[in-house]
């Protein structure tokens, strides 16, 4: 029968093993498996630090990117006119130009507009006069949505 001591040695003679295969050491002494035990963690901590400022840096991209994408929101107003509605976080030199274009490849006339443009977008337009069939809100959103990602890139958010 062994004694307790022999059991207790044996018992952490198994745990520093363990602790040498976990830290990738090739020490033989205990001392040194703690030491390279030790300079693992220390290279875990710093990874898990960096992987954090990573996926901050990557959360904050994508917030970024989110909210400078535009909305859109369109309304019919009766007798082929509608109520237009684009916000965006960010301005985008040409946006109001490539809306109106959209505008114009639908037919629609600009009947009344309001539009801001220096720091974030903001346009509410009327468009009426439609001289184009099947033009219904959902088709005014879509074309105006593909107004705004041709400039920004292809990322657009529908309400």
């Amino acid at each position: 029968m062994m004694s307790r001591e022999r059991k207790k040695t044996a018992a952490l003679q198994d745990k520093l093993q363990l602790l040498r295969s976990l830290a990738h050491s090739h020490a033989l002494s205990n001392t040194s498996i703690i030491m390279d035990a030790s300079k693992y963690i220390k290279e875990l901590k710093q990874n898990v630090v960096m992987l954090n400022q990573e996926i901050a840096c990557a959360a904050q991209d994508s917030r970024s990117r989110q909210s400078s994408y535009p909305t859109v929101n369109v309304e019919t107003l009766g007798h082929g006119s509608f109520l237009v509605n684009v916000l965006s976080d960010k301005s985008c030199p040409g946006l109001l130009v490539s809306i109106l274009e959209a505008f114009d490849e639908l037919g629609l006339s600009v009947l009344q507009a309001t539009a801001t443009c220096a720091d974030t977008f903001r346009l509410e337009a009327i468009g009426g006069e439609n001289l184009v069939e099947n033009v219904d809100e959902h088709v005014v959103k879509q074309a105006v949505l593909r107004a705004c990602s041709s400039l920004s890139g292809g990322g657009n958010k529908q309400t």
